[in-house]
């Protein structure tokens, strides 16, 4: 492992100036049957040092999954001639021949994230003709590439956390059947992250700061979108500023709203977590849980005002158990801060 990120942004406004950025094989990207290496693609210059190639552009959301604590690194690719559409409140509509591309890494010590990087895993969302498709590619020992993986795989991880301690975990890399599990909207497969409302941030670009739905636009991969001003923004969940109402509805909306909604797999709950719904009982005010079985913990309400020891969103949060976590896939451990967050939310709550 070495030193990687830290010179990501170098290293881009490098290949950015001297135009020696590889290009993406759109004839790969759209074939029915997935490359086995993920460097067929081209959507690198520099896979190991995740430096993107042509017409490949990074971005990070306000308020990202939660994925056992992981590191990511996302990007766009838009093939030329082709834009996607602005959408005030759902997904980017991205055109046929584009890709999400998504990397999760570990620091060996969080308290220097930029050093001695492993890469485990790169995810691919590719816009066909037919829909959406889902690809997993798991990194090799020496990061010199990554290999398909339809079945998935686990990976043990350790790391050192911000406080100093250790932790080790059986990191699970998702198998296509789960990859559909979360990304189902409308009965059809969907990206979740990449909404304006979560996008509506600054990003560093050859070394100059933009915001980045602004950015999408002034090279051509958006359309129609406003300002940023008049674009939606959520908060980030460690940003003091925002409310603490905003930036818990802001969580659920990341976390567990791709299936708390009426389009989603979890729509026969009746818990909706999309951010801006408004119906406060479809959050889980004083909801009573729907078939939950064990999953409830013979706790009355999804949200106890006042109690967030008396409520079932917390305490399936705090869950590890496979049979009563929420979300049901993409951890292994609890998101320490995340529960906080969500339990200092309803505590909050009057009665």
């Amino acid at each position: 492992m070495r030193r990687l990120f830290g010179l990501l942004t170098v290293i881009s406004a490098m290949f950015a100036l001297s135009g020696a950025a590889a290009a993406v094989n759109d004839a790969v990207l759209m074939a029915k049957r997935p490359a086995k290496l993920l460097s067929d693609y081209g959507l690198f210059a520099d896979g190991a040092a995740q430096v993107p190639g042509e017409r490949v552009v990074a971005y990070d959301l306000i308020s990202p999954l939660f994925t056992d604590y992981a590191h990511k690194f996302r990007f766009i690719y838009v093939p030329e001639g082709k834009t996607a559409a602005y959408d005030d409140t759902e997904v980017l509509d991205f055109p046929v021949g584009s890709a999400l591309v998504k990397t999760f890494a570990y620091p060996a010590d969080f308290r220097k994230p930029d050093d001695n990087i492993r890469l485990l895993e790169t995810r691919l969302l590719i816009h066909q003709a037919e829909g959406w498709v889902t690809w997993a590619y798991v990194w090799n020992e020496d990061q010199s590439d990554a290999v398909l993986k339809v079945a998935g795989a686990t990976i043990p991880v350790s790391w050192t956390d911000e406080s100093g301690a250790p932790r080790s975990i059986q990191y699970v890399v998702p198998n296509k059947n789960q990859c559909k599990g979360c990304h189902v909207f409308d009965k059809a497969v969907s990206p979740i992250g990449p909404k304006a409302r979560n996008m509506n941030r600054d990003n560093v670009y050859a070394g100059n700061t933009q915001n980045q739905l602004a950015h999408l636009a002034a090279i051509g991969f958006l359309t129609g979108a406003p300002s940023p001003d008049q674009a939606p923004r959520v908060p980030a969940p460690d940003d003091a500023a925002a409310s603490l109402d905003a930036r818990a509805r802001a969580y659920l909306d990341v976390n567990c709203a791709h299936c708390h909604r009426m389009e989603g797999p979890a729509s026969t709950s009746g818990l909706f977590l999309i951010y801006g719904e408004t119906r406060m009982n479809q959050v889980g005010l004083k909801k009573r849980p729907v078939a939950a079985g064990r999953g409830s913990g013979n706790l009355a309400y999804d949200i106890d005002p006042g109690h967030a020891d008396r409520s079932i969103i917390p305490f399936r949060m705090e869950s590890v158990d496979p049979g009563v976590m929420m979300p049901e896939l993409g951890r292994t451990v609890a998101h320490a801060e995340g529960v906080k967050l969500i339990s200092d939310w309803i505590n909050s709550m009057k009665e």
